[in-house]
């Protein structure tokens, strides 16, 4: 969901006028002061607001006046997103008179969590758009104990619901419970991923227990799908989907294979695709065939933020650059690839047989395709034809960190995000996009998610929200640190190419600076918030340490000299500084 946002200066004569909201400060308007015109659903509403004023304090004044939270909007001025939240308003240049958008993100998917009275365990995901029905088949494909859907019957406050009643209908209240009485007890909660409302469920299950039940056979493909190129989608069908591969040497795991396997089965068996309300661009939860799992995660280049057919009403990029500083539209799905090749196994760097799926900071596996959908945005009207953008497998989860304190995050699940944002020069690096799993034993674990604003040109932008966790100020151990030494930015380079990125010379010259400094900084005893700080400005307009780094290299930089001199010069330069920094 997106609106837009005006601002202009404040006339005297305008300033005490009825229905504005009034500053904080007794009334009393500065002459720095602009409007903000905030235009939600056709209806245009004045908020007071000072060049001096923070971005988080816009923010708040707009979850104020129209409730929306602060931790669900996201504000975009001039194609950049003012993620920085400490910085002020005129750091971004905001002055009267220019546009701001307001992206909002609004959950759309739920947590379902069933347990028996015999303790058993399990959990799903849901649309708060399905029906009652659709909730009656998960559970009943979930815990193999419940009765058949016909013999299920639903009652929220007392009333009976029809199979048809939206879950989203129902869910108007916080406190919203909804019962499934069959014969025996058995509980079920439900929470959205973004815990803004939240449902509970109470089932029941039959005396007796049936039959285990066999969904699918258990076995294995032994043979593995023949390696293909990208080649144009059949025209016979009104969908397709195939992986695109620029080397035919390219093998990936069987496990990536099943992702791409059963989002084609949900294809072919009529599922649509259920773009996502998370995000500023378009993202598509992918399904199985049956329609009760979500398998992976579909990202269109054409849909990336400010790109041509954005959903969001972001407008088009004027001269290709991204959100973030040092990235450009259409790049987005390139990153996402890119972050998981490069998110090596601790037992080192990925193979290129393709063999090992998780990272060591376990980024989801993520490939190239193009699809064809009608359910994707087509402003101009479906053309059928396909999509290219970046397939990520969809990760079970309890939720994004934003939800929950850090203090209850493990340290070394915290390092291992650090070790890849900084290896990464991550510019969008927020709670929201780490999202927190639980293993069997309970142990919580953390998935980092959203990586098309990883390796850009530069570090301008570089932000990440984990600085303000306890975790950050603790040192790494030494199995990280002997991940972290086993880096090599060099090969990396290479891989990306082999898998079809010729990463440009600005990227490259990213990735091989951020490495150096996270082994440089290991070796000094620097905590992940040492690191990080060093790659991240204070402010908008005062450059960080790595970028003060890099000019001064630039400056020595004679004509003539190669990138490996340049390099060297670089870490002069840093040693230097990370020497002072370590006495």
């Amino acid at each position: 969901m997106s609106v837009d946002v005006a601002l202009s200066p404040i006339r005297k004569e305008s300033a005490h006028s009825t229905g504005y909201f009034e500053s904080r400060r007794g009334g009393h308007c500065s002459s720095e002061s602009i409007l903000i015109y905030l235009s939600v659903a056709g209806s245009v509403i004045p908020m007071r607001v000072l060049e001096s004023d923070s971005i988080a304090s816009v923010k708040l004044r707009i979850q104020t006046c129209k409730g929306f939270v602060v931790k669900k909007q996201k504000l975009v001025f001039g194609g950049r997103e003012l993620a920085r939240n400490d910085s002020l308003v005129k750091d971004y240049g905001v002055t009267g008179g220019n546009v701001l958008h307001l992206v909002l993100r609004l959950s759309d998917l739920l947590l379902i969590t069933v347990r028996t009275i015999c303790g058993r365990e399990f959990e799903f995901h849901i649309d708060r758009y399905r029906n009652v029905r659709y909730l009656k088949q998960r559970i009943l494909k979930k815990g193999k104990d419940f009765v058949d859907i016909d013999n299920q019957e639903i009652f929220f406050n007392g009333e009976r619901l029809d199979d048809q009643r939206l879950i989203d209908d129902i869910c108007k209240n916080n406190d919203a419970a909804i019962h499934l009485v069959v014969q025996k007890s058995a509980k079920v909660r439900a929470i959205p991923v973004e815990k803004d409302l939240e449902l509970s469920v109470v089932a029941e299950v039959p005396n007796e227990r049936r039959e285990e039940e066999v969904h699918g056979s258990g076995e294995n493909k032994s043979e593995e799908l023949p390696l293909v190129t990208s080649k144009p989608p059949r025209r016979d069908r009104d969908f397709w989907l195939e992986p695109i591969f620029v080397n035919p040497k390219v093998k990936l795991p069987k496990s990536i294979w099943d992702m791409f396997n059963s989002t084609f089965d949900g294809l072919e068996k009529g599922k649509e695709p259920t773009r996502s309300s998370e995000g500023t661009g378009g993202t598509y939860l992918m399904q199985d065939a049956l329609g009760q799992e979500y398998v992976s995660v579909f990202k269109p280049i054409d849909e990336e933020p400010m790109a041509v057919n954005n959903p969001r009403g972001l407008p088009i990029s004027l001269n290709g650059e991204g959100l973030k500083r040092g990235t450009k539209v259409g790049e987005g799905a390139l990153r996402e690839v890119a972050a998981y090749i490069l998110d090596h196994p601790r037992k080192g760097p990925r193979t290129l047989s393709g063999d090992q799926v998780m990272g060591f900071a376990g980024v989801p596996p993520t490939i190239m395709v193009q699809c064809l959908h009608k359910g994707f945005n087509h402003p101009e009207g479906y053309a059928c034809e396909p999509k290219i953008g970046s397939l990520q497998m969809f990760m079970r989860n309890q939720g994004s960190c934003e939800d929950i304190g850090p203090r209850a995050f493990p340290v070394e699940e915290v390092h291992k995000i650090t070790v890849f944002d900084i290896r990464m020069a991550n510019a969008d690096r927020h709670a929201g996009n780490i999202l927190l799993s639980k293993g069997e034993d309970g142990r919580p674990s953390l998935i980092p998610i959203d990586h098309g604003y990883c390796l850009p040109e530069n570090f301008e932008d570089c932000t990440f929200d984990w600085l303000y966790w306890p975790q950050a100020h603790q040192p790494y151990s030494p199995d990280t640190i002997e991940y972290i030494n086993s880096l090599d930015a060099e090969q990396d380079i290479v891989l990306l190419k082999f898998y079809g990125w010729d990463i440009p010379l600005e990227c490259a010259r990213t990735l091989r600076v951020s490495t150096m400094l996270l082994k440089k900084g290991v070796q000094r005893g620097l905590t992940p918030f040492a690191i990080g700080s060093i790659m991240c400005r204070e402010n908008v307009k005062k450059e960080s340490v790595i970028e003060e780094i890099v000019n001064e290299a630039q400056d020595s930089f004679l004509p003539g000299m190669s990138e490996a001199e340049f390099l060297e010069a670089v870490s002069q330069i840093m040693d230097s500084r990370l020497d002072k920094l370590a006495n």
